[in-house]
């Protein structure tokens, strides 16, 4: 029993005649107010990387939104340059068309009574024809005055204007005076759509009376349909014709786009916007003009100095970096982050271009600060 207790109290005092653990070890060495200092040890459990800041361009995406737009070119109202009765038609919003394909047939007496004044007018000017080439015989064998001759040749031409005018307003309504005669008079006319295109609006029905200035349909031409953007004065610089882009819609964001700039508009509007025109790649018969879609503009900066996104910590709403001013000494500096994009952060104001910075670990190095500041 005496043995044990001898071997017991070696034991104790050589615990106490230890040397205790230099408690500084692991905790950093306060240099200034915004500097710490690592040792190498520390900095390996930490994980802690430097490197040097990397001069590149960087691009960045823009998000705008917008709607689909069709251009004036492909967009036809319908309407009836006399006027007219509404007797048939089969339109409804969303169907398709071909160009020549009849979308409607019209009745009115007006047509009858254009094609009734058109054939009278032809009746007489074959006359007034006769009776000029007539009159220019005589004339030449002084049988017949030159003012009769005149009042003929005036007569003459008056009715040809008025009947090439009444061509054209039958040419109008889709009438061939060609093909007109006694037996062919309609009291109706047929309206057949001008392109290839889908309905887009139907404002008319059956026994209506339209009035010329009165659109009955819409028609869209979905071939080179558009997306207009709405950019921000401050990112149009960024923009150029023929940049690409991706657009998608509001419900769909994994289904995208391809489009390609055509157009910037240089107004701005009342909330210092503009338009940006943009054609689509490929055309989805899904898109529908007046429809809202997003876009993800990849937008480039020039070159300048960028540091991974790790390098840049958060600390009471300002950003900072960790600059090596030593072997193991660091300094806390504030800096304007730019454009973040790829694993990169662009540093405006860089604090030394040829220094090295702390890539991996910076926030090891800021809670160091924090907790030696609370001691």
């Amino acid at each position: 029993m005496k043995t044990y207790l001898v071997i017991l109290l070696s034991i104790l005092l050589a615990a106490c005649g230890r040397k205790p653990a230099d408690a500084t070890q692991n905790a950093p060495v306060e240099a200034s107010n915004n500097t710490v200092q690592l040792s190498e040890q520390q900095q390996k459990n930490a994980g802690i990387v430097t490197e040097n800041a990397r001069q590149k361009s960087i691009s960045s995406v823009l998000k705008v939104s917008g709607r689909i737009d069709v251009p004036p070119q492909n967009m036809i109202s319908i309407s009836v340059p006399l006027g007219g009765y509404l007797r048939s038609t089969k339109l409804l919003p969303g169907m398709q068309v071909r160009k020549g394909e009849v979308i409607a047939v019209m009745e009115d007496q007006q047509y009858i009574q254009l094609q009734q004044d058109y054939l009278t007018g032809m009746a007489k000017l074959s006359f007034l024809e006769n009776d000029y080439a007539r009159q220019k015989e005589l004339n030449a064998g002084k049988a017949s005055s030159d003012k009769l001759l005149q009042q003929t040749e005036a007569d003459y031409k008056s009715q040809k204007i008025l009947v090439k005018s009444m061509q054209e307003r039958l040419k109008l309504i889709g009438i061939d005076p060609s093909h007109l005669d006694e037996n062919t008079l309609s009291r109706s006319i047929v309206i057949t759509a001008p392109i290839d295109a889908f309905v887009s609006k139907v404002n008319v029905n059956i026994g209506k009376y339209v009035v010329p200035s009165e659109v009955m349909f819409e028609l869209v031409n979905p071939s080179d349909i558009h997306l207009a953007l709405t950019v921000f004065e401050k990112d149009l610089s960024k923009l150029h014709i023929g940049q690409k882009l991706e657009a998608y819609t509001n419900y769909d964001e994994k289904t995208r786009y391809a489009c390609e700039i055509i157009l910037i508009s240089q107004n701005l509007d009342a909330d210092r916007s503009a338009d940006v025109h943009c054609h689509f790649e490929k055309y989805d018969k899904t898109l529908i003009p007046g429809m809202y879609m997003n876009a993800d503009i990849q937008v480039r900066t020039d070159s300048g100095y960028v540091l991974p996104d790790e390098a840049v910590v958060l600390f009471k709403g300002k950003n900072y970096v960790f600059m090596q001013t030593a072997k193991n000494e660091f300094k806390m500096e504030e800096v304007r982050p730019g454009i973040s994009a790829n694993g990169y952060t662009e540093i405006t104001a860089l604090p030394d271009r040829t220094a090295r910075y702390i890539t991996k670990g910076a926030y090891t190095a800021l809670m160091s600060l924090k907790n030696r500041a609370e001691d």
